[in-house]
């Protein structure tokens, strides 16, 4: 059984195609910079890459693309269409729907109720499945979303203090993402560990981020809230604000609240401590070096807030058996990890420097432990994560379901 796997963007498509007899990936590909009259569409499946230039003005017509990538009769992979099984989304907020659904267009309502929670991921996953509904009917999709593996967090550490009768009436509640991820990490931890029971607190640290604590590979905390624009700062949003600030900036800025609403989930996060300079890590630290202060705030914010919400983490846990660095930033950046493990012997957190500036074990693999055992309870973890894996794992599940009633 083939699988393919998409993760969207409003103006990219990532995608993944893996042989679930043996979970292995046969290619991978995308197109960026979708609706420009020059997109970049690219796919690698084993040692070849291929790239090149073409119009792709919206999401149904580049899953397309990449579709005839794959059945290329020269460098694809596939005979044609009908040996995917199965497409698989990464969906990200479905409000009153979550788990892994078969789309159809109560699915496609409920993500249309969350768009303005969602404004970033929402509207392109809609009108990429809505146009490949018709553009290849006969393959089944299935929307994974992420908010499915918080549904085991406590009521106490998910609530908000709102009245009760909006609580009732409102989808207003904490509802977690990065949800994929932080399944992969609680699932590879409990092997890595030969601990199902282990308590893991998960970093992914990228372009958006948020923590998560685990037990067993159930989460029973996370930071991020009812969107995707809470918690952590992300690279371009916001993260936590007190809502009074609102009215405030509206006041003075003049702006409408769907516009303020545009600047801080767009122009915020570390670009918006950076003064504009970039939402990068990398960036960032390579101006702080040279001396760039707004770029040493905007890392400064961003390492105290991890540093707090780990707090939160190991008391919702009581304590943690490994902590695991995941993501672009928690995979690659020395300096973050650091930072954020700087000064917690007396937690139980130790860092070995050298192990933190390896890159990577004596195999050449990115997966390794990073922390100092003779100082340390918990072990620390570079653990590379998977969503992709675990959407299709889902998605198998998804339409095998129906045959198994």
């Amino acid at each position: 059984m083939k699988v393919l796997v998409a993760n969207l963007g409003s103006t990219s498509f990532k995608y993944r195609l893996l042989d679930m007899s043996d979970e292995r990936q046969l290619a991978r590909g995308g197109v960026e910079r979708i609706g420009s009259p020059s997109s970049r569409c690219f796919v690698e499946i084993g040692t070849s890459k291929v790239e090149m230039e073409q119009s792709v003005p919206n999401h149904g017509v580049a899953v397309d693309a990449c579709i005839q990538q794959l059945t290329n009769p020269t460098s694809g992979c596939l005979r044609d269409a009908s040996e995917i099984s199965a497409i698989g989304f990464k969906a990200v907020h479905g409000g009153r729907v979550s788990g892994v659904q078969i789309i159809d267009e109560s699915v496609l309502q409920a993500m249309d109720e969350m768009n303005s929670v969602a404004p970033a991921h929402n509207p392109p996953y809609m009108a990429a499945m809505r146009q490949l509904a018709t553009m290849a009917a006969k393959i089944p999709l299935v929307a994974a979303f992420e908010t499915d593996f918080h549904q085991t967090i406590p009521e106490a550490w998910k609530r908000y203090a709102i009245p009760d009768a909006l609580a009732e009436q409102l989808p207003i509640r904490k509802w977690g993402f990065h949800g994929a991820s932080h399944r992969f990490i609680g699932w590879r931890m409990s092997q890595l560990l030969s601990n199902s029971d282990a308590r893991v607190i998960s970093l992914h640290l990228g372009g958006s981020s948020s923590l998560c604590a685990m037990r067993g590979g159930r989460s029973v905390a996370t930071t991020m809230g009812m969107s995707p624009q809470t918690g952590l700062p992300h690279n371009n949003r916001v993260g936590d604000l007190d809502p009074y600030a609102l009215p405030l900036m509206m006041e003075k800025t003049g702006l409408s609240l769907k516009d303020l609403l545009k600047v801080l989930a767009t122009e915020g996060g570390l670009l918006g401590l950076s003064g504009g300079l970039s939402g990068d890590v990398r960036d960032l630290e390579q101006a702080a070096e040279q001396g760039n202060a707004k770029a040493r705030l905007a890392l400064d914010v961003f390492i105290a807030e991890i540093r707090r919400q780990l707090g939160s983490m190991l008391v919702a846990l009581g304590g943690a058996d490994a902590i695991v660095f995941t993501g672009g930033i928690g995979e690659n950046s020395i300096t973050v990890r650091r930072a954020v493990c700087d000064g917690l012997h007396d937690l139980g957190i130790a860092l070995c420097e050298t192990k933190n500036q390896a890159g990577g074990n004596q195999a050449g693999e990115k997966e390794r432990r990073i922390d100092d055992a003779a100082r340390g309870k918990a072990q620390l973890w570079i653990v590379p994560t998977n969503e992709e894996l675990i959407v299709a794992r889902q998605t198998v599940e998804a339409i095998r379901k129906p045959q198994a009633q």
